[in-house]
């Protein structure tokens, strides 16, 4: 069924279809994060309760949303990684892990600031914030059960361990608003039913997520191509490419 994949699972073969990407990847998240933030910041109202604070969405949003992407990607190239030992996965688990967690930081600094006038302290143990935190956690763990062994096969192994059995704590995230009594409010674009967030907010919040989805695609290229060439530099193709 996925014998389609099979040629991506080498290394040379994924190095060059992630250059070839690159370029496009790179350009379509800059457009759209020029495009989402300064529709989303100079030509949308303003919030009837908020004002302007509200415009903070256009970063906080995408980010968080984000950060859990990237968590997802990260727990199934870790999953096929452990399943198939297909060793450009354990790369993608590494290449993503940094990334995540930079979302991850940038959803709970906009968090606080965005907390700050409409709860009167920059933070608060919510369920929300508090399991956010904790998948910033699992990311740093990843990172560094990886450096964590001096067989760099084990680390890998155990790394990618640790990124499944975080995938429990997406769930969490995503209904927590649900099933705790939280400050943070609930969801306003993901209901099934209408998004109870206006039209003319909701296109540019939308853009913007889809820039920081693109973007996460493309530094994933980006770190996928560096650790190929830093984990096969003892390939002959590899050699050829760098002139050495």
């Amino acid at each position: 069924m996925f014998k389609w994949l099979d040629p991506y699972a080498k290394s040379e073969t994924l190095y060059h279809f992630c250059g070839k990407l690159l370029p496009y990847l790179m350009a379509s998240a800059l457009a759209l994060l020029l495009l989402g933030n300064i529709w989303g910041l100079a030509f949308t109202p303003a919030d009837y309760q908020q004002g302007d604070s509200y415009r903070i969405i256009h970063i906080h949003v995408p980010s968080a949303i984000m950060s859990m992407g990237a968590y997802a990607a990260m727990a199934s190239a870790a999953f096929v990684a452990l399943v198939w030992q297909i060793k450009v996965a354990h790369w993608a688990v590494l290449a993503i892990a940094p990334i995540g967690a930079i979302y991850t930081v940038i959803a709970l600094v906009t968090g606080m600031a965005w907390g700050k006038p409409m709860w009167g302290a920059w933070w608060v143990w919510d369920a929300r914030l508090t399991s956010e935190l904790i998948l910033l956690f699992l990311y740093l763990g990843v990172i560094a059960l990886n450096g964590a062994f001096s067989d760099r096969q084990v680390g890998a192994k155990v790394s990618s361990l640790l990124a499944l059995i975080g995938v429990i704590n997406l769930p969490i995230i995503h209904f927590s608003v649900e099933w705790w009594n939280t400050l943070h409010q609930g969801a306003s674009i993901t209901k099934f039913a209408r998004p109870s967030i206006d039209p003319s907010m909701l296109w540019p919040l939308l853009i913007s997520i889809l820039a920081f989805a693109v973007l996460l695609l493309a530094l994933t290229c980006l770190r996928l191509r560096t650790a190929i060439l830093v984990n096969e530099q003892h390939r002959p193709w590899v050699r050829k490419l760098v002139g050495g």
